[in-house]
C-alpha cells in the first residue's frame, strides 16, 4: 500500500504526553524541522511554558488539555488542533504513567487508572487518528516500551499494559490494511530512557525509581518517532542493549525468570527516598525532559540502522564485497608465489 506523508516542514503533529520526557523532546525537535505541533496534557502550565518556548524559536504550536483516558477530551483536543492548524497529518500517542510496586502489592485502583491512561489512552487516541487521517492519509504512531516484549519485575502492571498496547496496535493495523486505510500505524518500542517516569510513578517501593537500565536518552526516541512520521515503519526498537534483552528473553524465558532477581535492585535506589508527584490521577511536576538522576546515552548504533536499513544493507554488502575482492587479490599473489593464501 501506498501512503501519503507529508515532509515533516509541512506536517501538523499532534503529541499527547507532550509536557515532558518523550513527548516534550519530540514538539520540540518537530518544531524545530518546521513541522506545527500540537500539544495534549494534563499540565497546562507547563504545555503553556512549552508552547511559548516553540514560539520564541519561531516555531508554530498550540495546546490542549486533556486526560487521554477520557474519550470526549481526546476528541476537544483533535478539534482544537484542526480548527487552529487545518489538518492533522501524525498522531503520536505518547502520553503513560508507571507503577513501581510488586503485583501482589499493586492497588487495584491504581492498576485500572494505569490502563485508563496507558491503554485506553491509545485507543482513544488511534480512534481519533484514524477517524481525522483515513481519508488524506497520514502517520499514527504509538509510543510502546521493550517491555511490551518482555516481563519485568516490580513493572508488571506497566509492562501488562504495553503488551496490551501491543495487542491493539498490530490488529488495528491488520485492520487497516485489509480495508486499504491510507495509515502508516507504527509501534516505537523505547529501551530505558532516561524521562522523569521514575518521578511521576506511584512508588511503593519505599525507594527511588530508577530507569531499567541500559538508559538511552530521550532525544534518540523523538528522533525516531519524528522519522516515522515520514518514513512508513511498522515499528523500531530504540536502543540495542533492550532489543539484545528482548532477544533474550525470547529465546531463553526461563533464564530471563531467574536472572530478574538481579534486575529488581537496578530498578530503585536506595539510598533515595521516594520523589512526590504520582501522576496517575493527577498531573505531576512537569516540563522537563530528562529525570535529572542519570545520563542517557546519546548514541545507539542499532537504532541508526534500523532507521537506514538500505544505506545498512549497501554498507553491509560493500563491507563484504571488499573482503572477498581482498582474498580474491590474495588468492591470486599467492598462486603465482606458489604458496597458500592466508
Amino acid at each position: 500500500m501506498r501512503y501519503r506523508l507529508r515532509p515533516l516542514r509541512d506536517q501538523v503533529i499532534v503529541i499527547t504526553g507532550a509536557s515532558s520526557g518523550i513527548g516534550l523532546a519530540t514538539a520540540r525537535k518537530a518544531a524545530r524541522q518546521g513541522a506545527k505541533t500540537w500539544l495534549v496534557a494534563r499540565n497546562e502550565e507547563a504545555l503553556a511554558t512549552a508552547v511559548r518556548e516553540i514560539q520564541a524559536e519561531g516555531g508554530e504550536a498550540g495546546y490542549s488539555v486533556a486526560d487521554v483516558g477520557d474519550a470526549a477530551a481526546v476528541t476537544d483536543a483533535a478539534n482544537a488542533a484542526i480548527a487552529r492548524f487545518g489538518r492533522i497529518d501524525s498522531w503520536i500517542n505518547n502520553a503513560g504513567v508507571a507503577i513501581y510496586a510488586k503485583l501482589v502489592d499493586t492497588p487495584l485502583d491504581e492498576h485500572q487508572q494505569m490502563f485508563r491512561t496507558n491503554y485506553f489512552g491509545v485507543v482513544n487516541g488511534a480512534m481519533e487518528a484514524v477517524r481525522r487521517l483515513q481519508v488524506q492519509g497520514g502517520a499514527l504512531i504509538t509510543v510502546a516500551s521493550i517491555a511490551s516484549d518482555l516481563p519485568s519485575p516490580l513493572l508488571g502492571a506497566y509492562t501488562a499494559s504495553k503488551h496490551a498496547i501491543k495487542g491493539y496496535i498490530n490488529s488495528l493495523r491488520i485492520e487497516l490494511v485489509t480495508d486499504e486505510v491510507p495509515i502508516s500505524v507504527t509501534l516505537v518500542k523505547p529501551s530505558g530512557i532516561d524521562t522523569p517516569i521514575g518521578r511521576h510513578a506511584a512508588n511503593h517501593m519505599g525507594q527511588e525509581a530508577l530507569i531499567p537500565p541500559p538508559v538511552y536518552d530521550p532525544d534518540l526516541v523523538a528522533d525516531a518517532i519524528l522519522d516515522c512520521a515520514v518514513t512508513p515503519r511498522r515499528e523500531i526498537t530504540v536502543g540495542g542493549g533492550g532489543r539484545a534483552q528482548v532477544l533474550a528473553g525470547t529465546h531463553f524465558p526461563g533464564l530471563l525468570d531467574h536472572l530478574s532477581r538481579f534486575m529488581m535492585p537496578l530498578l530503585t535506589d536506595p539510598k533515595r527516598q521516594p520523589t512526590p508527584g504520582n501522576a496517575l490521577f493527577s498531573a505531576a511536576r512537569d516540563g522537563e525532559e530528562r529525570s535529572g538522576i542519570k545520563s542517557g546515552r546519546r548514541v545507539s548504533l542499532y537504532t541508526a540502522a534500523a532507521r537506514h536499513r538500505t544505506a545498512t544493507g549497501l554498507g553491509l554488502a560493500a563491507l563484504v564485497g571488499g573482503g572477498y575482492a581482498l582474498y580474491a587479490v590474495r588468492r591470486a599473489s599467492a598462486r603465482k608465489a606458489g604458496t597458500k593464501p592466508s
